[in-house]
């Protein structure tokens, strides 16, 4: 005789074979709903008793060699390693130790997406929970998986405490914390590595505060650009980006904006990186420069660093990358600053009459800009109002840009155009 799981597993398949040809189109609004919800219920149940074998599988592992239950389920039902052991993971604690949330799958209530985020939300609780506070956090969540998604239950289940516990949920939230907080600290990493292809695959492991300090600032680089409505219309060439391009480009941005004087002091003098370039590269559009930092990034010898002359000529714009301009002699001529920048008052001169990124089409604001020459420096144009114009960076790399001309309107405003 069958054993009572294995028939009510023929007895599920045998009924959805039967409306296997069923066509919902001619169903009602309302049996639709209604057949929805009890699908979901129905699988939320049917993946309970899947789980309720899986926990006890380990002998058909032992006698197929397999390393776990996990490992034959996702061999034989060609489903994903990772799926298989997560689904494991969770069978062997419904199994143990929470038979609330067993019993909300096994209703119907609760669904594997959720049965996940509230056993992580369990989990995550200090090992000082007594067991009877935990039991009524199982409780009081799985009652909300009736009312939230997944998402919602996450958010929920990080201040659990503060519903069913409050006296203790302040202590016991620092103390997680303080936990996160050590092991974020021992697992801070950051890797630099060149590809080749003219990038560097930046990759770092931070604490979630340091995160959200970065996004933040990132946030700030990203948005004055974001202001306009999608809709809105402008003659700006350039379209707007992909969010992760965007950040992308903030960080280069925000890289640029630090001010070098307020950095440690590195090898007996304030860190600084250089730009080397010949006058006469300089002054043509098709060049190269030499980038001089700090240290060594793997895979260097695929790139060096090196960058065009139209970079230089848009770096040596700001006083954060100081150009070493060279003679013929490979002397230094220039590494002055002074007459080169534009004064504070300078600055709030052009803020006060440009207001922002004279672009057309652009409206990032003044206080985000940079001070362009219009008669660049390098060919003798002067540091004055008369040769001053504010560009939002992206607009400023523009400039720069080789790939694109720029024309004057009567305005004084600067219309971009994309080289043939």
């Amino acid at each position: 005789m069958n054993h009572p799981i294995l028939a009510a597993a023929s007895d599920i398949r045998a009924v959805l074979k039967g409306v296997a040809g069923a066509n919902p189109t001619f169903m009602t609004v309302d049996d639709k709903a209604a057949a929805l919800r009890e699908l979901v219920a129905a699988e939320a149940q049917l993946v309970e008793l899947k789980l309720r074998v899986l926990a006890d599988a380990g002998d058909l592992a032992d006698a197929t060699g397999a390393r776990d239950a996990a490992g034959w389920l996702a061999h034989q039902t060609r489903t994903r390693f990772a799926d298989a052991r997560a689904d494991l993971s969770l069978a062997g604690i419904l199994d143990r130790e929470r038979p609330v949330l067993a019993a909300g799958m096994r209703e119907g209530a609760v669904t594997l997406a959720q049965a996940h985020v509230i056993r992580r939300a369990l989990d995550a609780l200090p090992a000082a929970v007594d067991a009877d506070t935990v039991d009524r956090a199982e409780a009081h969540l799985v009652g909300c998986a009736g009312e939230f998604g997944p998402k919602e239950l996450g958010r929920i289940g990080r201040r659990v405490l503060d519903v069913i516990a409050p006296e203790i949920a302040d202590a016991a939230e620092a103390t997680r914390l303080a936990d996160l907080e050590t092991a974020a600290e021992d697992k801070t990493r950051m890797t630099m590595r060149r590809q080749g292809d003219g990038t560097t695959r930046i990759s770092a492991l931070v604490p979630d505060a340091v995160a959200t300090r970065l996004a933040t600032y990132l946030e700030a680089f990203a948005n004055p650009r974001a202001q306009r409505g999608e809709n809105a219309q402008t003659s700006d060439p350039f379209t707007r980006l992909p969010y992760p391009r965007r950040m992308g480009e903030a960080f280069s941005r925000f890289l640029e904006a630090l001010d070098p004087s307020r950095l440690p002091v590195h090898g007996g003098d304030a860190t600084t990186v250089v730009v080397t370039i010949p006058l006469d590269s300089l002054r043509a559009e098709l060049a190269t420069a030499d980038l001089t930092g700090a240290g060594l990034v793997p895979g260097d010898d695929l790139t060096g660093d090196r960058i065009t002359a139209s970079q230089a000529r848009r770096l040596a714009c700001t006083a954060k990358i100081l150009p070493a301009v060279l003679d013929g002699t490979s002397l230094p001529v220039d590494l002055g600053r002074a007459k080169r920048l534009f004064s504070p008052g300078q600055r709030r001169a052009m803020l006060i009459r440009d207001r922002a990124c004279r672009a057309e089409g652009c409206d990032t604001p003044g206080t985000w800009c940079d001070a362009h020459h219009l008669d660049p420096w390098h060919t003798g144009g002067p540091t004055d109002l008369a040769n001053a114009i504010l560009l939002c960076p992206h607009h400023h790399h523009r400039v720069h840009d080789t790939g694109y001309r720029t024309d004057r309107l009567p305005n004084g405003d600067l219309r971009f155009h994309r080289r043939t």
